[in-house]
């Protein structure tokens, strides 16, 4: 994601908040807008994404390009950024491909390399689990008879969802000094969805939609995953105050 601000001011976690709270009221707009059904009905949007995706894998990436895409629209671009971010091969520390992929100190530094500035989305391990309890629960949200649809079911895929759109929308920022103040923010955001959605899975605990296994799995993963993004929005207030 690309991102300038008027002065050289350097943004804190803070400022960053205020910002992407303005950013996200103005999505949301944009969001009702665009997919309001011409017909009149209210799918819910997770639906409508399974419709026109091939399955829950290619439904979930779609969400969170759309959400990425929404966000985008109210940053404006920095046309130093691309001069900035183009790929120095004298900078990357491996002289071939082979070498990069080969051997158990790639494996060693896998996290090391999700964050850093060659690193990718898919790389990053707290939002892997995200996005497979993600599908999981789509999958279950799938499975459950018409008759038990409701909204609180929606909401629990959206929040759940959102979990791992909130990360994805941290990472583009990456970890130099002067924009991790918004992966920060927005990682914070995905921390507040994952104790939603662990919320109200409680709350659906009592209406028969899951089998025991299946609610205690859930609860579990959800649980860790919502203390281990606790755990990296600290991390990555570390980067920042150690620089």
């Amino acid at each position: 994601m690309q991102y300038s601000h008027s002065d050289d001011e350097l943004w804190d976690e803070r400022q960053w908040d205020a910002h992407i709270s303005e950013v996200e009221k103005k999505t949301n707009q944009l969001r009702k807008f665009i997919t309001t059904d011409p017909r009149g009905g209210s799918t819910p949007r997770w639906i409508t994404l399974l419709e026109e995706s091939v399955n829950e894998d290619d439904a979930f990436e779609a969400y969170v390009e759309e959400e990425l895409l929404l966000d985008e629209a109210y940053f404006p671009d920095d046309e130093d950024w691309e001069e900035e971010d183009e790929f120095d091969e004298d900078e990357f520390p491996y002289n071939s491909i082979e070498e990069f992929d080969e051997g158990e100190e790639w494996k060693a530094l896998s996290e090391d390399f999700a964050y850093s500035n060659y690193g990718s989305l898919d790389s990053l391990q707290i939002y892997s689990r995200a996005k497979n309890l993600a599908i999981d629960i789509l999958r279950w949200a799938l499975s459950i008879n018409k008759k038990h649809k409701s909204g609180e079911i929606d909401d629990f895929v959206e929040e759940t969802l959102k979990i791992g759109a909130k990360l994805a929308g941290g990472y583009s920022f990456g970890f130099d000094y002067e924009y991790i103040g918004a992966n920060i923010a927005y990682t914070k955001r995905s921390l507040l969805y994952a104790n939603y959605g662990l919320d109200r899975l409680v709350q659906l605990k009592g209406k028969n939609l899951f089998k025991k296994t299946e609610y205690l799995v859930f609860h579990e993963h959800l649980h860790e995953l919502r203390n281990d993004i606790g755990v990296y929005v600290q991390e990555l207030r570390d980067r920042f105050h150690h620089g």
